[in-house]
């Protein structure tokens, strides 16, 4: 065993069970660590329960003994580079940055540079390690090809603090999003489970198979003739969750390559407008989806924070052109 490894060790109260071992520790405050890190250690053998490796979805029974071995920081093979960051708000304890489309918030297969940590390593030392060194600071994510508010966290108690306000929904995330078509009610809010598709694994989809909870609200904000802009809030963060929703509803986000807003949708509509329809896809070459406002309680103080990040000039050129020749 490896000296330097830290291990803690915690006996389950009798009285919690029926509950997934990642999920338990990840709530716990006191143990510092988010859930998707000890998912990572149980998948690397770190984590015992009663002496034996846990398995991935190991579900609480109450009484068990767990041992948990943390390896040392090791050093991140993410490189920093001198990349300008639009930095909307910082202090000692986070910063907020307005990530521009095109660029990767955190390394992955074939995004190894370029990317949003990239750019932190190189503007910060201090970051928090919760997510590893490969995503210093990560709070939450963003697509590539969506722009907006990002929280970045400066030390593990801070992230933890966040991560567990995201996890109560008491962080509001409000995009600015433009959807082909017309929504039928002009409020609503969309209820539907969230995983990953079997026919295509890059891509995720409305379905009840191995899927995690998801709660969009949406609010009708201005109408044109092929599309809606709406103001979208998110009550649950699952991956590609605004696109898939509004997909699934025959709505794609408008621009959206991977969920049928920038050639499938187009398809259908009556041929005068499809001139209006290629304009605008050429003013803006990726998908409407803008997360344009961030309101948290401060970890340290509690004060409420409200930051706001302005459409980017692509998003803005389109809406002016919808504005004269869309309407």
């Amino acid at each position: 065993m490896t000296d330097n490894y830290k291990t803690i060790q915690f006996t389950v109260p009798d009285d919690v069970n029926n509950i997934r071992l990642d999920k338990y520790v990840g709530r716990d405050d006191n143990l510092k660590i988010s859930r998707s890190r000890i998912q990572k250690l149980i998948e690397a053998g770190l984590v015992a329960v009663d002496e034996k490796p846990a398995s991935h979805n190991h579900v609480i029974a109450g009484g068990e003994k767990i041992t948990i071995r943390i390896p040392p920081p090791s050093k991140s093979d993410v490189s920093p580079e001198d990349i300008p960051l639009d930095i909307i708000y910082e202090d000692d304890s986070l910063l907020v940055v307005n990530k521009p489309a095109g660029m990767v918030t955190h390394p992955a297969a074939g995004n190894y540079s370029g990317t949003m940590v990239n750019a932190l390593l190189h503007y910060s030392r201090n970051l928090s390690q919760v997510q590893g060194g490969d995503r210093p600071g990560i709070v939450h994510r963003l697509d590539k090809n969506t722009s907006g508010l990002i929280i970045v966290a400066k030390s593990d108690h801070v992230h933890l603090a966040l991560q567990n306000q995201l996890r109560e929904r008491n962080i509001k995330r409000t995009y600015t999003a433009l959807i082909c078509g017309h929504i039928k009610q002009d409020t609503g809010t969309i209820e539907l489970p969230v995983g990953r598709s079997i026919k295509d694994r890059k891509k995720m989809t409305v379905t009840n198979l191995k899927a995690r909870h998801a709660i969009t609200e949406y609010r009708l904000v201005d109408r044109f003739r092929l599309y809606d802009l709406l103001e979208v809030n998110l009550k649950t963060g699952r991956t590609h969750q605004i696109r898939v929703h509004f997909s699934h509803l025959g709505h794609p986000v408008f621009g959206d390559p991977d969920y049928g807003g920038r050639v499938k949708w187009h398809r259908g509509i009556f041929t005068a407008d499809r001139l209006t329809a290629r304009k605008a896809l050429k003013i803006m070459e990726r998908q409407a989806l803008h997360a344009c406002r961030l309101e948290f309680s401060h970890p340290e103080g509690g004060e409420k924070i409200s930051l706001e990040a302005p459409l980017p000039d692509d998003y803005r050129n389109l809406l002016d052109y919808l504005e004269i020749e869309g309407r």
